[in-house]
Order: C-alpha cells, then structure tokens, then sequence
C-alpha cells in the first residue's frame, strides 16, 4: 500500500521545466534515494511530497495519519533557543526527559558537548547535525532528508548508516555519497528530464539496470538510424512520388527522419588542464597553528611531489579547512615555514559555497562569470572557449545567458568548480568537493583527477570519493599531529582497525556489522563494476560526432550533386569550371572523412554494445 503518492505532477519555475506530469510513491518501510543532476528538481521533489511546495498541476495524497518530517539544506532555529529546546520542542514530563536523554547520546557521537549553548551560536554544519537529531527523534512515519551527510565526518556517517538501516521509518533522502546510498536504500528513483525513474535495486544495482535501459535505447537507436541511411539513399537517388509504393517509402523516410532518439543524461566532459610544474612544488617545514590556546596543527612537514593525490581526514573542527588554508597562502601559521615554487599555480575550491556566492553579480550572466577567469583554456583536445567548457558542464547555450540568481546552489557550485579549472592551475587544492555536487559531476571529476597533470590536496568526508582519487591520506591526529598512511580511505579503515586504534566492536556497530576487509571487498567490487560503466562509452567528441554525422553526410553529398549540376551548365566556362571541380575535389575529400568516421563510430558503437553484454 502506497503512503505517499505524487500523480501527474509538473512544476514550472520561470522558464525551467522542473516536473511534466511525472509520478512517484512510498510505501510504507522504504528507504529511498534520490539522485539527479544539480537543477533537475530532487529538493523541489522533497518538499512537494512534505507539501512545502506545492506543483502546478497534479496531485499528492497521503493515506490516513501519516506524519511527513523534512530536513532541508540548510536549518534554521530560534537563535536564542538552547539545543535541548530545539529537540525538545512542546514535549513536556516523562516524553521531554526521554527525549533529551537520547538527544544527549546522540548529539554527543555527532560531536555536539554543550547542550545549553545557543542555536544562534552555532555553526551552519552544527545546525545541519541538531536539524538531524531532531527528525531522527521525531514521531514522523516518513523522513525526507535532504543531504543529510553534509558536514558530517566519516565516523559520523557511518553511524547515521546505521541509524537509518536500522529505523523502521520509511525515508527518503537526495545525498551524493554512493557509498551510504548503496548501504542504506532499497530503491533509487532518478530525477531526469521532467520525469521520475524508479529503480528496485540500491545504488550498484541501479547502475547496472540504468546502463541496461540506456544500452537498449540505443540499440533502438542504432536501428532506427540504419534504416534511415537506406531510405536516405534511395530518395537521393531520385525517388518521385509516382506509385503507392513510391509514396509509402518517401513517408517512411520522414517518419524516421523525423523521430527523435534517446535523450541521454547530460555529461560533465573535460579534458587535463593543467600548467607546467617546476622543479621546486610546495614545502612545508616545521608548520604550527593554535587558535585560542589549541593547537590544532603541531610540527607538520611534507615536501609535495609531482602528481601527489592526498585526501586529508579527521574529526569536524581539527583543523582541515585551517592546513588547506595555510597551503593556499590565505592563512599565515603562527611557526614554521611554507616554500611555494615560482611556477605553482593554485586553484582554491572552497566548501564555503557563500564566499564564491558574495562575490557572484545576481545580475551577472553565467557566459560572463566564466569569462573573466578566461576565454579559451588550453586542454588535451587544444583549445577551447568558456561557452563549450560551460556546455561541457551541462550548462546549455540558453542556460549561458541566464543571470546567476537564477542558479540553484548546487548548480552555483558547479559552477564555481568550472571556473577555478578555468584558471588552469598544476596545484588543486579541493576543500570538501563533494558537498552539494550531483554524483554526474563527481564522476567526471573524478576521472578529470587521473589525467591531471599536477598536485591534488583535498578534504572530503566522501569515503568513496578518497577511494577513487586519494593515493595517500593524512589523517588527524588528536594531538595536532598528522599521520600518513599509503592508499585511499578504506586502506586507511583497514590499518586503523588492524592496529587496534579503533575498537573493532565499536567500529563494526558504525558499520552496521561489517568488518574493514569486509568493507573493502565490496567497495573494491563496486569500484570495479562501476569503472567498468564509465570505459564502456563514447567520448564527449565521439558522441556528439556520432549524433550529427549522417546529417553531415547527407549534406555534402546534397552539395556535390548541386556542384556538378553548375559544373554541366558551365562546361564551356573554364574559369569557373576550374573553380567548381576544385570545390567538389574539396567536398569529395571532406566526404570520404567523414564516411570512414561514421564507419569507425558504427563499429565502435557495436563494440560498446557488445561489451556492455558480456559485463551485464
């Protein structure tokens, strides 16, 4: 029985098309993830089914006595309320003590000690996390939660995994860490294109249904475009709608011609950026740093080498964002010295999305914001423009001259990725990356990190974003010290556990019962399955090669024809004879190009056709 139900919603902001009569439902014990582009509508979808937003058209029924909780983005609380008067709410006698006690537990794992302290005291991520505690103690049968893993670490992560597994309260929750949604859901539903997509499966097997339904459009696809080359041929050869059958074919040929094939997700594609690197990176000697009498880093010394990929970790508040900071050159330490190379470019990315924001013209359009960190970028593909880097991080032409108040946060930050790569560092310094980012372009990320050309120092709670970039991770220690330990996070998880610095009862209670190796074998397979869908594809060029080239084929055999008609009634004009057989020569020539180019993107398609087969 559904307890939510969502029937032939559409949603209109100005002139975005979030939703077109698009359906979606709960039923009761579900755990649900969300997962989309940035701008596709999956917060808007939360608060419609909270009823905090209402759709233009469609309806939303709830089946009797059903309590709906939201926890949106961003909370916000009476500043002077204490914490324990956020979570208490109107409760009062025996309930409010309960309350509080759990409250208490809970708040403490999640790094929160002073239950009196003010709500107007706070930070943004400590509000995220007294926000979480208190729809996890609340009496709603359905918790809508919207990237409830923001501004926690990874201990913490682990245990809200196991929370969430372990409630009996139906969920659904927009994250992007693949990790928690392949733990914690039972079904993912995709926000694409105005329309919902629900999947049965968790995260690993939503890829593999996905690429399955996406490999049998273009099969469909393939075959449609085949057909369409046949009939294109016989009416270029002269067909003349004299007979039944003659008309039947012509109305063939535009029925094909006319049908639109499958529309694909939009994919964030760059090729390395990068600037020359020289012998000297960045030394750091001897660096300290104390903030009101803690000291938060203590005697740290490291010599970066070329192409070092490290992920820094530890507790919310250690001093991350502070090491990240003095690296940068924004943040003097109090001893110690940092030795920066004459050619070391760096490029900043902040988890702090309102600093890129207060310097963002509402009024500014997108095209214009991107171009004054560049025109034209050098790349492996040569040079290219800021509107076809835009395009390349789906920002349409139309999307290009929209104003930046018009973005959506998410769509602010991958923005502000883009312009920080724009300014084509050998040094990406990348503090918490994954918060608000879709996993779209986390993926592209990602395999951007491979093939960059330079230093990577970056501070994320994502474990599988570690996994997949982080050749070395430094990790805080409580003291101000770091220790480094070789591979990605979970070989981190691994020696830390075999070490017995971590009680292993303890440890596997935030794990919901799975040992590190245990861990690291399933993730080492998700990995690999999920490497696997991201070889098994066109490039960004092949692709858009392969949408447009029968068109150009078409046209430029339509152009010789029309060539060699001028050239029968100029037969007896050299001058221009000459110059129309030096035009169909060069038509011929481009013709023959682009032919061998289609039968190369038609092979390669079968291949990737059959590939996906033999892994599915």
């Amino acid at each position: 029985m559904n307890i939510v139900t969502l029937e032939h919603i559409s949603k209109v902001f100005t002139e975005r098309k979030v939703f077109e009569e698009a359906d979606f439902f709960l039923q009761e014990g579900e755990k649900v993830g969300v997962v989309g582009i940035n701008g596709t509508g999956k917060s808007t979808l939360l608060k419609i089914i909270a009823g905090l937003e209402e759709a233009d058209e469609g309806k939303r029924i709830l089946a009797n006595h059903v309590v709906v909780r939201y926890l949106p983005q961003h909370p916000k609380y009476n500043p002077e309320d204490t914490i324990l008067e956020c979570i208490a709410g109107d409760a009062k006698g025996q309930e409010k003590i309960d309350k509080e006690t759990k409250a208490k537990t809970m708040l403490t794992g999640l790094g929160i000690y002073e239950f009196e302290q003010k709500a107007g005291t706070l930070s943004g991520g400590q509000q995220k996390r007294l926000a979480l505690v208190e729809i996890l103690l609340s009496d709603a049968d359905v918790l809508l939660l919207d990237e409830p893993t923001n501004h926690l670490d990874q201990m913490m992560t682990e245990w809200l995994e196991d929370m969430l597994k372990k409630s009996r309260k139906t969920i659904v929750m927009v994250t992007h860490d693949r990790y928690f949604l392949d733990c914690v859901c039972n079904r993912i539903a995709e926000v694409d294109k105005g329309k919902i997509y629900t999947y049965q499966e968790n995260y690993s097997g939503f890829l593999k249904l996905k690429a399955e339904r996406e490999e049998m459009e273009a099969a469909s696809d393939r075959k449609r475009r085949s057909l369409l080359r046949t009939e294109l041929a016989w009416v270029q050869r002269g067909a003349r709608a004299r007979s039944t059958k003659q008309k039947f074919r012509l109305n063939r040929y535009e029925e094909l011609k006319n049908q639109r094939g499958p529309e694909r997700d939009g994919q964030v594609e760059l090729g390395s950026i990068a600037t020359r690197m020289g012998r000297t990176t960045i030394e750091l000697d001897q660096i300290c740093k104390s903030f009101d009498g803690k000291q938060y880093i203590r005697d740290f010394t490291y010599v970066f080498l070329k192409d070092d990929r490290i992920g820094i970790i530890g507790q919310n508040g250690c001093g991350k964002t502070t090491l990240m900071k003095i690296i940068a050159g924004k943040l003097e330490p109090d001893s110690g010295k940092v030795t920066v190379g004459q050619t070391i470019k760096i490029g900043y990315y902040s988890q702090m999305i309102e600093d890129a924001e207060a310097k963002m013209n509402p009024e500014q359009r997108v095209i214009d914001y991107i171009r004054d960190a560049a025109e034209y970028v050098q790349t492996t593909e040569g040079s290219i423009s800021a509107s076809q880097m835009l395009e390349r991080f789906l920002f349409t032409r139309d999307a290009q001259y929209a104003p930046l108040g018009k973005l959506s946060g998410g769509e602010k930050r991958r923005l502000n990725l883009l312009r920080v790569l724009m300014e084509a560092p050998n040094v990406l310094i990348l503090d918490e990356p994954t918060n608000d980012l879709d996993i779209t372009t986390l993926t592209v990320l990602e395999d951007f990190l491979d093939h960059f050309q330079g230093i990577v120092i970056m501070v994320s709670h994502d474990r599988y974003f570690l996994d997949r970039t982080a050749s070395r991770i430094f990790a805080f220690q409580p003291d101000g010290t770091l220790r480094q330990f070789e591979g990605g996070y979970t070989d981190y998880e691994l020696q830390m556990e075999e070490e017995g610095s971590v009680n292993p009862l303890f440890q596997m209670q935030l794990s919901g019962g799975r040992s590190a190796e245990e861990k690291k074998a399933s993730r080492e397979d998700w990995k690999r399955q999920s490497s696997a869908n991201r070889k098994l594809k066109f490039s960004y060029q092949e692709q858009k090669d392969y949408e447009t080239i029968e068109e150009e084929i078409a046209g430029l055999e339509e152009k010789i024809e029309q060539l060699e008609l001028e050239m029968q009634k100029n037969a007896t004009d050299f001058g221009k004879l000459s110059e129309l057989t030096a035009q169909k020569e060069e038509t011929a020539a481009k013709l023959e190009e682009r032919m061998n180019r289609w039968m190369y993107l038609e092979e390669l398609a079968e291949q990737i056709a059959r590939s996906n087969s033999e892994t599915g």
